[in-house]
């Protein structure tokens, strides 16, 4: 009986010193996947970085598009006369016709000027793109100032207006998730703080007094990021230099729109006159952002705890006082961690599993 009771508590203790290995291998796998999760979104969302675009890495007043292993200047007026060939219009503005082009097998936007009466907008949103190329802009491949044309990367995707139409494709129906669409928001606050601390200074928004008409200035990119596309109205700012930005000389109404940028007078039925309408700054980019990342993230599984985590930060964009709301930087770090830590604890959860 003893001989029996001794080879039964044998065979207990070797069991147990078997599985504690096996549990601790196990807790340690567990623990190295989210330290590599977290390294994964860290390198992808780092400060003030954007994901790498193919162009990355090109010297001032070169482009470089998927297909091309090798950087090439901006293409100029011979260039585009000779060798892009137009396909068809896609998109018409005040300013700019859109013209789906080829260039020695790839294809490219074709922007041309609509009318005279908006030239000046367009040589500004020119200069803007020759001036703020980077991962948020969209790709400079060339332009013609004598012929009012220029040339840019095409997007397939299109405008971020199209994003619940693009999603609903049998193709990409799997990147309809709270990850994807949390990402292009933090894409979207990414261009925010760019044009905000950009080479070329401080720089508004100011095509952007509808929440359609700010969805229009980006293009969706086919792995599901953003670039900002549209610059011709991108005023400057400069509290240094009492520098203020007026979006047009309209009046601007609606709640889309930042409370500084409403006529101040309608109550006391003073109608609108441009030259009294007082300036603004860059944070009427700011206000906007609840708005924006409401329409981006839809009515994806997830996306009710994205809203609930990102409650306070929304709550301080919309504050009525510009100087008490968040920087584009502040907005983007919080933007950031909910990410990561959303990530991070849907991977975790998994595991578990």
């Amino acid at each position: 009986m003893q001989s029996s009771m001794g080879w039964s508590s044998s065979t207990s203790s070797s069991a147990t010193s078997r599985s504690v290995p096996v549990v601790l291998v196990c807790l340690v796998a567990l623990l190295l996947s989210n330290v590599f999760i977290y390294l994964y979104l860290d390198s992808l969302y780092h400060t003030d970085e954007h994901p790498m675009s193919s162009h990355v890495g090109c010297p001032p007043g070169h482009f470089k598009m998927a297909a091309m292993k090798n950087c090439s200047p901006w293409l100029q007026c011979p260039q585009i006369s000779d060798e892009v060939r137009k396909l068809k219009l896609i998109g018409q503005g005040a300013v700019k016709q859109v013209y789906l082009s080829e260039w020695r097998g790839q294809k490219v936007a074709l922007s041309k000027l609509s009318s005279p009466e908006y030239l000046e907008d367009f040589l500004h949103g020119l200069a803007m793109l020759r001036a703020l190329q980077g991962p948020q802009v969209v790709q400079l491949v060339g332009f013609c100032p004598k012929d009012h044309s220029l040339v840019t990367e095409y997007h397939p995707l299109g405008s971020l207006l199209n994003l619940d139409g693009v999603l609903a494709q049998d193709r990409h129906q799997q990147h309809d998730t709270w990850q994807v669409r949390l990402r292009l928001a933090v894409d979207y606050i990414s261009v925010l703080h760019y044009l905000h601390n950009s080479p070329a200074g401080c720089r508004v928004m100011c095509d952007s007094n509808s929440l359609e008409k700010s969805l229009s200035q980006f293009l969706l990119t086919s792995d599901f990021h953003l670039v900002v596309n549209d610059l011709d109205a991108l005023p400057e700012v400069d509290a240094s230099r009492d520098l203020l930005a007026k979006c047009g000389h309209r009046e601007l109404t609606g709640d889309f729109v930042a409370p500084e940028q409403l006529w101040p007078f309608s109550e006391d039925g003073q109608p609108f006159l441009d030259e009294l309408m007082p300036g603004y700054n860059e944070r009427t980019d700011i206000w906007k952002i609840p708005d924006v990342t409401r329409y981006l993230m839809g009515r994806v599984p997830g996306g009710d705890v994205v809203h609930f985590h990102l409650f306070q930060i929304h709550e301080e964009c919309k504050r009525r006082d510009p100087k008490l709301r968040p920087s584009a930087l502040d907005v983007l770090r919080v933007y950031r961690s909910v990410y990561t830590n959303m990530v991070r604890d849907s991977a975790g959860s998994r595991d578990m599993l």
